[in-house]
Parts: C-alpha cells; structure tokens; sequence
C-alpha cells in the first residue's frame, strides 16, 4: 500500500469520537437518559473502530516478503471488517438491549437541560465531521455518482469511517427526538424507544459494510476502467494481435494486480515479443500507477485482432 496513504479522516473522526464519548458518558448518566447511553456507547465503539483502522493502515504498509509476495494491501480489509463487526455487536445489538431493557423499567428524564445541551453539542459536531467526510470523497470520486462511488470504493477505510459517522449523525437525531419526546410527556419508553432504534441503525450500516468489505477481502476485481485501459493500449500497439484473460484484482487501496494474455504475431522471434511486453508493461504502469504487479503471458496462436 502507498507509504502515503491518507489517514486523516480517521484521526479526525478518532478524535471527534473521544470527545463527544466523554461528554455523551456523562451527560447520560447524570441525566438517567437510554437513548443518551446508547448513542454514548456507540460513539465509544467508533473511537476503537478508528484505532483499529489506524492499525489495520499501519499493518497494510508492510513491503512484500517471502510469505507474502503481493504484500499486505488486504490487512486493511481485514481490519475493516471487524470494524465492521463490532460496529454490528458492540453498537447495534447492545444499544437494542439497552433500549429494551428500558421499555421494562421506563424511567423519566432528569436534569433535561444537560442532555440538550450535549445533543446540541454532539450534533454539531457530528455534521462538521460527516460534511468533512463528504468532501473527501466528492473530490475521490470524479465523474462517478456519489452513492456509485461509495458501494464501489476500493477504500474501505474511507468508506467505514463514511459510514460510522452517517450512522452517528442519524443515531444523534433520532436519540435527540426521542430525549426531547420523553421529557416533554414525562414517558420514559420514548427514550427507550430511541435507544432501539439508534440500534436499528447501527445494524443496518454495519451489515451494509460488512458486505461491502466482504467483496474485497475475498478478493474483488478493480475499478473497470482499467481493463479498458489494457484494451485501449493493445489496440495502439500495432505488435499487438489482441489481449485475452484479463484479470484484475485489487490487493488493497492503491494496490491493483494485473494479468492478461497478449497475441503477437507468429513469426516474430521471442526477443521481440519480451520487447514488445516490457513497452507493454511500461505503458500500462505510467496510465496506471496503482497496477503494482503486472503478469503479461505471451499467447502466439491467437488469429483475432482487438482492431475494428
């Protein structure tokens, strides 16, 4: 992975996290608020997803060995996927329980004006740092549509700190209304009721990012607008009959692997055809610098042409 990696939307929500986690704590116990608690607990599970992003970005830096000859690009989706398991556990089903446990002992708001103000306090900072994600990936995504982008992001980590803080920014409405419920008609279950549902919303985010990270743990193929560039390069090569098999596959963010076939004409001799895969290569590697690893396999038999 690029020793250049940008890591600062994790240390900014990182430490948005730490102080809203502190604050949330404190306000939901002096208040006696569920749905305070449950968005409290949640923003502690997101400061520990960012340390474990941090690490799973550290681990991806490591250069290729003997054990690993593609390198470690993939620790980041692994690290990334248990974020995304704990997003599911840790927040999701406890704020759930929390809520339903509540429902069977409501309790009314006390000190209201505590939880307003760190409601207040918390929602702001919520839509300064979401805004703040927005941005990053605005200026990632080029010409491709904002929700097309994040479903087909190779950066996981961009995309589960995107999806923890949207998860956050509605956890904290939602919890608000139901605080805001609960103290004026003196029920308690609309706090509960709160809780569940900042839950609800948890799960839903972390099973959409479990299966995204998923896809790219497992190995998914890169962004398609790189075998168009193969084929456009082998239509410009006139030493190129045609190019088959190609495969790609993305080894981490910024780390693609590349494999195809080439057909060369069949009487040149093979000091031409490696002459003619090293331009090849050359040309493929200066469009694109993300392909990392490039296997070019000489095929002499093909009779098709990639020219119309």
């Amino acid at each position: 992975m690029s020793q250049a990696h940008d890591t600062s939307h994790i240390l900014q929500s990182l430490l948005s996290n730490v102080a809203l986690a502190a604050v949330k704590l404190a306000a939901a116990f002096y208040t006696g608020s569920g749905a305070l608690l449950a968005e409290a607990l949640h923003t502690t599970t997101d400061s520990l997803n960012q340390v474990l992003l941090l690490i799973g970005v550290r681990a991806a830096r490591k250069p290729p060995d003997a054990t690993h000859p593609l390198g470690y690009g993939r620790e980041l989706y692994f690290w990334s996927f248990l974020v995304a398991l704990l997003l599911f556990s840790a927040g999701g089903l406890f704020s759930i329980y929390e809520g339903v446990h509540k429902l069977a002992t409501p309790a009314p708001i006390e000190h209201a004006w505590v939880g307003f103000t760190i409601f207040g306090f918390s929602l702001a900072l919520e839509i300064l740092v979401t805004a703040a994600n927005v941005r990053q990936i605005r200026a990632l995504k080029g010409d491709q549509g904002f929700f097309a982008f994040v479903v087909g992001s190779k950066e996981s980590d961009l995309i589960v700190v995107f999806g923890e803080n949207a998860a956050a920014l509605i956890g904290t409405v939602l919890a608000f209304l139901a605080f805001f419920a609960s103290w004026k008609t003196g029920d308690g279950r609309f706090d509960a009721l709160g809780s569940i549902l900042v839950g609800v919303v948890l799960i839903g985010v972390a099973i959409f990012l479990t299966m995204e990270v998923k896809s790219l743990l497992i190995g998914e193929s890169a962004d398609p607008r790189i075998r168009a560039v193969v084929e456009r390069l082998a239509v410009e090569d006139p030493r190129v009959n045609d190019v088959r098999e190609v495969i790609t596959v993305q080894q981490g963010p910024g780390e693609v692997l590349v494999a195809l076939k080439i057909s060369c004409p069949a009487e040149i001799e093979a000091r031409a055809v490696s002459r003619i895969i090293n331009d090849f290569e050359a040309r493929l590697r200066a469009e694109i610098p993300q392909a990392r690893w490039i296997f070019v396999e000489p095929d002499l038999d093909g009779t098709s042409s990639v020219r119309s």
